[in-house]
């Protein structure tokens, strides 16, 4: 498995724009990990370096033992698949099942190991029941699926979503928990920006903060979301069950119901042995 570094990167856009200002950052072989911050962070532009899309104004990104200043982005991605916030974006065939198959059939695979892909990645996303449909006849919800289809489909190593939650109901978060869960154990690096603190809480072992153009924090859900200095400066919210617990004076980083509920019942147990 590849480990994804950037060493003090830094990102200007054409005129000047700095987006990126001296990041760094190690995400290990087969991590699961949530980039979380406010728009203007810095995210999606440190992302679209670690694909290629971008290369760095200054410092190095490196995958394994690859320098991205040295390969070109459609080399990168097929050791990087990069999902797009805007499915739209990335869509260009007529038919769900041409468009997860694109990618595979660019690789010049045998047809038996094209169609194995195009098949699990369908069925896994769920996209199967779709694959005759056309995808700019589906609800964006659903195009997105076509999309993370798509790039799973490639089999890379590392997979980035980009905002994967926006525009998806409680159905839709869960099937794509459900897709990164699986991902994951099967070795995969899964990296992905949200500002759906309760989504990051709920599937990710590692969060990385971003605030004003740097990293800020990196950590597990119970310690960032119990670190207010952080939260504070990334302008961020903990998840509703944190502040519920907050509120009720039950801290120890809370993150899930699970834990919440035992916490309650603890203190719960505690008054009661006080009163008897």
């Amino acid at each position: 498995m590849k480990d994804l570094i950037l060493k003090d990167v830094s990102f200007s856009y054409p005129g000047g724009f700095l987006a990126v200002d001296k990041v760094n950052m190690k995400i290990k072989g087969g991590e699961n990990v949530a980039i979380v911050g406010q728009n203007g962070a810095g995210k999606t532009t440190t992302v679209k370096m670690m694909n290629g899309l971008l290369k760095p104004t200054k410092g190095d990104v490196l995958i394994g033992d690859m320098n991205t200043k040295d390969y070109t982005t459609a080399q990168i991605s097929r050791v990087v698949g990069y999902v797009f916030q805007n499915p739209d974006d990335q869509i260009f065939h007529s038919t769900v099942e041409s468009e997860v198959r694109f990618g595979p059939k660019m690789m010049k695979l045998d047809q038996a190991e094209e169609d194995k892909r195009v098949e699990e990645a369908l069925r896994l996303t769920g996209m199967d029941v779709y694959k005759d449909e056309n995808p700019f006849n589906l609800p964006l919800s659903i195009r997105k699926f076509v999309t993370i289809a798509a790039v799973i489909a490639m089999n890379t190593d590392i997979l980035i979503f980009d905002e994967p939650t926006a525009g998806q109901d409680m159905e839709g978060n869960q099937r794509l928990g459900n897709i990164l869960k699986l991902l994951h154990e099967h070795g995969k690096t899964v990296i992905t920006i949200s500002h759906d603190m309760e989504f990051v809480a709920d599937n990710f072992q590692k969060i990385i903060v971003m605030a004003k153009k740097k990293v800020v924090r990196e950590g597990t859900p119970s310690e960032i979301f119990w670190d207010f200095e952080t939260l504070e400066k990334a302008m961020l919210k903990q998840p509703y069950v944190s502040r519920v617990c907050r509120a009720l004076g039950i801290e120890g980083g809370v993150i899930s119901i699970d834990e919440a509920v035992e916490k309650i019942m603890g203190r719960e147990r505690v008054c009661r042995e006080k009163r008897d």
